[in-house]
């Protein structure tokens, strides 16, 4: 972001006040600009990426990033689903030879590493990427590049944590990767190296990326859009994002103390020389439990926002929500111990974290009623989205009391190692992150293409998924409370779990048949979906008042907000006029966009953004490469991209004359893209 046409107007400007009120030291029109008007002409113009490949690489349109987003991360989650359904193969009976006992330790693994960081965030980064200019009536996120090299550096570390598996050397102990097994001794191949540095590599992405929905949410929004006027997902995207500020440095560290270890012989894990294997397991789940919320706030987010709309009425409960949505994060940083209450850990201390794990529900409670109040208080049209979102209200529910048994510590002390977890965990991290994607792919589908979903393949998507998914997944609770033990490749005729685990795996290709009702969906309605307008919903938020797909430059006016329900309530003026939300600032000098005060949104700032680059993909590369040399120890390969990155940076930040502009009582500042 590059601010150069900074204004002193004082704090207490109203997005209320006329326009073309003189306490701006540059006042920007205030107006129309109808689509084919001259003025909307110069935005694409300005706004537009470049064709073909050169655009691709270098475009920083916060649209084009979140589909990709998006798209990248639903492969991954294709992947990471095959992978469940070849170990489902293995243990659909007993005693069965599919998979060796290591190549099943590498699918199990990758098939976890898969799901909860290449997929279950990154989406949600995709919609959020994508939706937050839109529903915050900005024209890009606050650092465009920062946004592009953040999707980069995703992508990167997702094929360099799969690079080694098509020659069987994939990490192998477990997406946790306990030490000692993860250590040198007992893990000498390259597998844990590449899980270790790929993990490092990730948290790059992602601190990047959370910087940048921190300060978007609190610089980014238009006028009049106070911070009670926010939409749930953009709460729920915000508290994941300074949890991740805080959280991912403790897992960088510990894996990068684990290479350590592995590579340059150090003792941090290795008790035989004082080091202290359960020092893995704090900074691990101190990043692990908050991460559980990272990847399902947002998708809650996903369902506040969107389910009132087939509601036909306001979420019940906004601010009970907002403030819900914050303290479930909040609690959850008290609760990592939840994972650790087998490893002989002292009594209070387990009485603490086990009484925090319990409290944790009084939030996600309120969350719950919520949804049902606004469905009971509403008029529900059971459309596709309304389906899957109330579906996910019931996997909510079946998750989260299954958490609340696992909070009791004598009774974790007997589930800790079984299929019973392994059911938690799948309700908590895929039933409730999956239903509300599906839904919001299905919701936002005309936003994103211009063209609307099938409705009767997607209920029949809906229907396949939830039957196969409860199928695939509930019966694993009783298969726990039967006793079997998770993470084993084969198990005996003898042990009595034979039908349940069939019923198991029937259900599991269940739900992959339904998934893929929902891709031929997708892919019929690209080609001849019917066309969507602006709001084909009749929904309230401000991404459905700009066309279907939206245009490069968003919107071509900032609007005026007055309302957390623009499009409802301000839908007509008093005159009968059109919405006054087609009225706004006219900001044509380049590419920029209205900054706002942190808590009432009074208009204090025109940011100038910077222009498409190649920096962001080169920097993502460059990085990239120097871990793909030290994991292979080509040091002097190392040192040549760490120079390279440092020579991208600066022509990344090198200043430019054409973001540089005088100002009437302003001095002329430099700005760097």
């Amino acid at each position: 972001m590059a601010i150069s046409d900074l204004t002193h107007s004082p704090a207490d400007v109203s997005p209320s006040d006329p326009p073309g009120d003189d306490r701006l030291s540059r006042v920007p029109d205030f107006g129309r600009a109808p689509v084919g008007s001259a003025a909307e002409t110069h935005l694409v113009h300005i706004w537009e990426a470049a064709p073909g490949w050169r655009g691709s690489l270098s475009t920083v349109d916060h649209k084009t990033i979140g589909l990709r987003y998006i798209v990248t991360a639903f492969i991954f989650l294709l992947i990471g689903g095959i992978e469940a359904l070849i170990m489902r193969l293995q243990l659909a009976g007993p005693s069965l030879t599919l998979l060796t006992p290591e190549q099943y330790s590498q699918l199990f693994t990758m098939h976890g590493v898969t799901m909860i960081f290449l997929y279950a965030l990154p989406i949600l980064s995709g919609f959020s990427n994508y939706l937050w200019p839109l529903l915050l009536g900005s024209r890009d996120m606050a650092f465009p590049r920062l946004n592009a090299l953040s999707y980069w550096i995703f992508l990167f570390a997702g094929i360099f944590m799969y690079a080694s598996f098509p020659i069987g050397q994939a990490p192998n102990a477990g997406w946790f990767n306990y030490v000692p097994f993860a250590g040198p001794i007992y893990n000498t191949g390259p597998n844990i190296d590449v899980f270790a540095l790929g993990m490092v590599l990730l948290g790059i992405s992602t601190t990047v990326g959370s910087v940048n929905f921190v300060v978007t949410l609190f610089r980014m929004r238009a006028p009049g859009m106070t911070i009670n006027r926010v939409p749930i997902l953009v709460w729920g995207t915000l508290t994941a994002s300074v949890a991740n500020l805080l959280v991912i440095p403790a897992v960088s560290l510990a894996f990068f103390l684990l290479w350590l270890d592995r590579q340059m012989g150090t003792y941090f894990f290795d008790v035989a020389n004082g080091g202290k294997p359960l020092l893995w397991q704090h900074l691990f789940w101190i990043f692990g439990h908050p991460w559980v919320y990272a990847i399902v706030l947002p998708a809650m987010g996903i369902v506040s926002d969107a389910l009132p709309t087939f509601c036909r009425r306001p979420l019940v409960g906004y601010a009970a929500m907002a403030l819900a949505t914050m303290a479930t994060m909040l609690i959850g940083f008290e609760v990592w111990i939840h994972h650790m209450f087998a490893t002989g850990l002292p009594t209070v201390a387990l009485s603490i974290f086990g009484a925090a794990s319990m409290v944790i529900s009084i939030p996600s409670s309120v969350a719950v009623f919520s949804w049902i109040a606004t469905i009971w208080l509403g008029r529900p049209v059971f459309k596709t989205p309304f389906l899957f979102f109330a579906g996910f209200v019931i996997l909510f529910v079946i998750g989260g009391l299954s958490g609340v048994m696992t909070a009791a510590v004598s009774l974790d002390w007997q589930l800790n190692d079984t299929y019973f977890i392994v059911a938690h965990l799948h309700y908590v991290l895929l039933g409730i992150n999956v239903f509300p994607v599906i839904g919001g792919i299905y919701y936002w589908f005309p936003k994103f293409t211009g063209r609307m979903m099938d409705e009767k393949m997607g209920k029949w998507s809906f229907w396949v998924m939830f039957i196969g998914f409860n199928a695939g997944f509930f019966p694993m609770h009783i298969s726990g409370l039967l006793g079997m033990p998770r993470r084993v490749y084969t198990y005996s005729s003898r042990m009595g779990w034979d039908t349940v685990n069939m019923i198991t795996s029937i259900g599991s290709f269940v739900f992959a048949i339904g998934v893929l009702i929902f891709l031929v969906n997708v892919a019929i309605s690209l080609k001849r979906g019917a066309r969507a307008g602006a709001n084909p919903w009749d929904a309230a938020t401000l991404e459905w008042s700009v066309p279907s797909p939206p245009p490069a430059y968003n919107f071509a006016v900032i609007p005026v907000v007055a309302s957390r329900h623009p499009l409802w309530e301000d839908r007509i003026g008093e005159s009968g006029n059109r919405s006054s939300l087609e009225e706004g600032y006219l900001l044509m000098e380049g590419r920029e966009t209205i900054g706002t005060s942190p808590i009432d949104a009074v208009p204090e700032i025109i940011l100038k953004m910077p222009d498409d680059s190649y920096t962001p993909f080169f920097v993502g590369l460059f990085v990239s490469l120097v871990f793909v040399g030290m994991l292979l120890h080509w040091w002097n390969f190392t040192g040549l991209m760490i120079i390279l990155t440092i020579v991208a940076l600066i022509v990344w930040m090198w200043p430019r004359k054409t973001l540089v502009q005088r100002l009437p009582d302003a001095p002329q500042r430099e700005a760097h893209g």
